[in-house]
């Protein structure tokens, strides 16, 4: 098993100043995030990886090789169920493309979200699933890498703030791999859910390809106030919950030492890579990296040692 990190916390530095640093901060490997460039859809994200680029596999592969890393998945989390049609076919257009890119690198798999079209019901979306997505796994399995989608709700995709990606739960977990696709776990979205992570993750070991590692801070009083759906009038974005927020491995609620001592136990030898979305650690690149350190110092213990 290796420590890594998801790359789109730092999406103003380039991959070879993120890994330089990830080599250096003690890391063992990246999962690079791949939004496309910026104007084509892009936001926020980061965009390590160009796999618009014939030249991208060789260049990354380099910048890997030079820091002693390697590549854990590239990381892609778009709506792969958008209600418009043209921008479902983007989408699925440039995750077509990252399954080319780490077939080119040899990496294992790539990460994503099934999605959901927020304008139809979730048994409506179970119907659609299939024929829209069985292409995109058909694809992936072809060049032989995986399709891991990861379990987080996306809750502010959705109007009124339920659940926007269809693998949030261990039911649905089972429903997504009957279609083809693999699990990236992360429990940080289970602990708000009511989910167990140690006994969700226990039941579904087979399905797990890739870890990423997140924390989740739960204030109950708060949720007293709000209810598991959150925040309603007083709710300043879309993923203004108000009642838990994200924190970095070691300042939330989940369990890590049992959590990856059953990644061992179960012979998991693939990477878990922190995904910082930690408020309290944002707010500059000096900040930002301050907190994968403390995610490091909590997981490498267990990790590596």
């Amino acid at each position: 098993m290796q420590l890594g990190f998801f790359t789109d916390c730092l999406p103003n530095l380039d991959l070879s100043s993120v890994a330089g640093w990830a080599k250096q901060a003690g890391y063992q490997a990246l999962e690079i995030a791949a939004w496309p460039r910026a104007g084509e859809g892009r936001g926020t994200h980061a965009s390590h990886l160009d796999v618009t680029d014939p030249g991208c596999a060789e260049t990354t592969a380099a910048i890997l090789a030079e820091h002693g890393l390697v590549a854990s998945a590239i990381g892609y989390y778009e709506n792969n169920l958008h209600h418009d049609a043209d921008q479902r076919r983007r989408i699925h257009r440039h995750l077509a493309a990252c399954i080319d890119a780490a077939a080119a690198l040899s990496v294992p798999c790539v990460t994503t979200f099934v999605g959901r079209d927020t304008t139809r019901t979730v048994r409506e979306n179970l119907a659609l699933a299939g024929p829209a997505l069985r292409p995109l796994v058909d694809h992936a399995g072809e060049r032989g890498v995986k399709l891991a989608v990861e379990n987080c709700p996306m809750e502010g995709w959705h109007p009124d703030g339920y659940p926007a990606n269809l693998a949030y739960s261990p039911e649905l977990w089972e429903w997504a791999a009957s279609l083809g696709f693999h699990l990236n776990y992360d429990p940080s979205h289970l602990l708000w859910l009511g989910i167990d992570p140690v006994q969700a993750l226990r039941a579904h070991l087979d399905w797990v390809v890739h870890v990423q590692a997140k924390d989740t801070q739960v204030d109950v009083h708060a949720r007293t106030r709000y209810g598991v759906f959150g925040k309603t009038v007083e709710r300043h974005h879309p993923f203004d919950a108000g009642w838990w927020r994200y924190r970095v491995p070691g300042l939330g609620d989940a369990d890590w030492r049992r959590l990856v001592d059953l990644l061992h136990e179960a012979g998991y030898s693939g990477v878990v890579a922190v995904e910082h979305e930690d408020p309290v650690w944002q707010g500059s690149e000096q900040r930002i990296k301050r907190g994968l350190r403390i995610a490091h110092r909590t997981l490498h213990p267990l990790i590596v040692a």
